[in-house]
């Protein structure tokens, strides 16, 4: 747990991420004993494979479902009584 309380310290990192997440929805016991579950996980398989640890970063849950992401903003702006109409940005 002390581990886990430490990770999600780290600025910009999966862990944190991870743990904002689930807080949110579960509460911080929760979220840490989940965070702690992640940890455990990655040392079993950096043991096992003997690969080096590749934290995939705080942006990563944006990035995996950026269409889910953007649904959740719409929602909540439609909650707080905005209409919205997303496009895509053009680069």
């Amino acid at each position: 747990m002390q581990a886990a309380w430490a990770a999600v310290k780290v600025k910009g990192s999966y862990l944190q991420a991870q743990f904002h997440r689930l807080r949110a929805r579960r509460g911080a016991k929760k979220a840490i004993v989940a965070v702690a579950a992640s940890i455990l996980t990655a040392v079993y398989y950096v043991i096992r494979d003997g690969t080096a640890y590749r934290d995939l970063g705080g942006q990563y849950f944006q990035q995996r479902d950026r269409s889910k992401v953007a649904r959740r903003f719409v929602t909540r702006l439609q909650q707080l009584g905005y209409n919205v109409q997303i496009s895509e940005a053009v680069a």
